[in-house]
């Protein structure tokens, strides 16, 4: 199959990007109120272990992604009948991040226009992008990627301004113990947004120097760790811990209690451009991961499943729940609870632990056969 090549800038950005996605419009550990940035700090931390791990995986076996990785661990057929759990589920968080974008647009620009439209338009965008593969979504990472940054930080900026940021609002911290903040952090954001990096096993293997590449994985952890941190404490200070709690998007509603001098108003196109470019990067890469497994089982090349799967992904979108509350009660409870947990650890811990006793069962034969 053709080969890919990104380089560590493009990883960074992308790794950036992706963890930032969804995680900083809609919010994570909210429901922790004014204890929500010490959760994600603290959850940044055990980030960076997730993503040594999922290094690992392909630093063992380099130039493999995650389902060769499975066939060198479980054999073949194995790895194809767990391919088709990861292929189904990278697809369906590809139409759950889309619909994240679909409800933003339909809430703060287009009320009028039916979600079926939106959704299409989107997942347009994002068969054309992963049908020109995935160097060119990490050029297009690379490229905006000073953009993104800048953006939040006039957001803060303009807050800080607006004179709407409150000290006082992150108060009480810790007011009911510890227990909270770890009933917070597993499994909500342990596996949201930090545990969804299980889909660059499947790209790391287009990364030139791979080896090079474990500092840049882990400082993209790092960074993006901080940046959620530090937006979601400036949200809480801006917003409050209830408004900020039952906000549907708290950035979005931080950003619209900016004025400055009666001139500086209406900042949502920041947060929208934001967003769009978290999830057309977030989305993409999990359409492309899904597109990989197909490309593994038949040996056809991906990009010949991306128009009809994507027109599914498409579906999807707008079937996988009857309205935004029930989105979000499902990605709470069902993937949160249920269906993360054992596709970004379980079957991961599994095959690196097969794949390091075969390493070293490996080694032993060849010490063996060397002393003779």
């Amino acid at each position: 199959m053709e080969k890919e090549n990104l380089s560590l800038t493009q990883l960074l950005a992308l790794e950036f990007i992706f963890l930032l996605g969804s995680s900083i419009i809609m919010g994570v550990g909210t429901e922790l109120r004014q204890n929500s940035w010490i959760a994600i700090a603290i959850a940044t931390v055990l980030g960076t272990g997730i993503m040594y791990l999922f290094y690992t995986l392909n630093e063992l076996l380099p130039n493999h992604n995650l389902f060769e990785i499975m066939e060198y661990g479980f054999t073949r057929p194995v790895a194809i009948f767990i391919s088709v759990f990861y292929i189904i589920y990278f697809l369906y968080i590809s139409s759950r991040l889309n619909r994240d974008f679909v409800e933003l647009i339909a809430t703060a620009i287009l009320p009028l226009t039916p979600i079926e439209v939106i959704s299409l338009t989107v997942m347009l965008v994002i068969i054309y992008i992963v049908y020109l593969g995935v160097e060119v979504l990490a050029r297009v990472s690379e490229i905006f990627f000073p953009y993104l940054l800048g953006f939040i930080f006039l957001l803060i900026v303009f807050l800080f301004a607006s004179g709407r940021i409150k000290l006082q609002n992150a108060q009480p911290m810790l007011g009911d113990g510890f227990m909270p903040v770890i009933k917070g952090i597993f499994p909500g954001l342990i596996t949201f947004p930090f545990g969804e990096l299980i889909v660059f096993t499947v790209i790391l293997s287009s990364v030139t120097h791979l080896k090079k590449a474990k500092k840049v994985v882990l400082l993209g952890v790092v960074m993006a760790g901080f940046s959620l941190t530090f937006s979601t404490a400036i949200m809480l200070m801006s917003l409050g811990a209830d408004t900020m709690e039952f906000s549907i998007f708290p950035l979005l509603s931080a950003a619209r209690k900016i004025s400055i001098a009666n001139f500086i108003e209406r900042t949502d196109a920041l947060v929208v451009f934001i967003m769009l470019l978290g999830i057309l990067v977030k989305s993409s890469l999990f359409f492309y991961a899904g597109l990989k497994g197909l490309e593994y089982i038949f040996r056809i090349p991906y990009r010949d499943f991306t128009f009809p799967i994507g027109m599914t992904v498409a579906c999807f979108t707008v079937w996988v729940s009857a309205n935004f509350a029930e989105h979000v009660e499902e990605g709470l409870v069902f993937v949160t609870r249920y269906l993360h947990p054992p596709m970004q650890f379980g079957i991961p811990f599994l095959l690196l632990g097969i794949i390091l006793w075969k390493t070293k069962k490996r080694q032993k034969a060849n010490k063996k056969s060397t002393a003779v």
